[in-house]
């Protein structure tokens, strides 16, 4: 349940970073504004599977120094990868912050489907109480 909770999450996140990309692309008219939302997606992909592999690293009590190293280390490559974005190739900085939103809005998106299932689930039952 949980696991198909996070594939569902990564699609979404990533379709939702693909229509921003676009969206961003088309409004500014400037192909920059979507490459820096696609990095600001590729930024949080990183994060997100940083992660969820890391607490489950620890989790299962494997080599955990080892483990918190590989999440920093990865943290640093992040950072890396951010500045290269921001200082190297001049993308624009509320591009990368509209593509690391995605996951947040694939969230959104997944609680109100499931706030909307719910709420159809009770109209059901109080139309067969009645």
């Amino acid at each position: 349940m949980a696991d198909d909770l996070i594939a569902r999450l990564q699609r979404r996140a990533a379709l939702c970073c693909l229509i921003m990309a676009v969206l961003a692309t088309a409004l500014a008219r400037s192909l920059w504004w979507g490459a820096a939302v696609v990095g600001g997606g590729l930024l949080i992909g990183i994060s997100f599977l940083s992660i969820s592999n890391g607490v489950d690293q620890i989790a299962a009590r494997r080599r955990v120094a080892f483990a918190v190293l590989k999440l920093a280390g990865r943290y640093a490559l992040l950072g890396f990868l951010a500045y290269v974005m921001i200082a190297r190739l001049r993308l624009p900085p509320l591009g990368l912050i509209a593509g690391a939103s995605s996951v947040m809005a694939a969230a959104a998106l997944e609680a109100a489907g499931l706030l909307r299932k719910k709420h159809e689930a009770v109209g059901l039952a109080r139309k067969k109480n009645t």
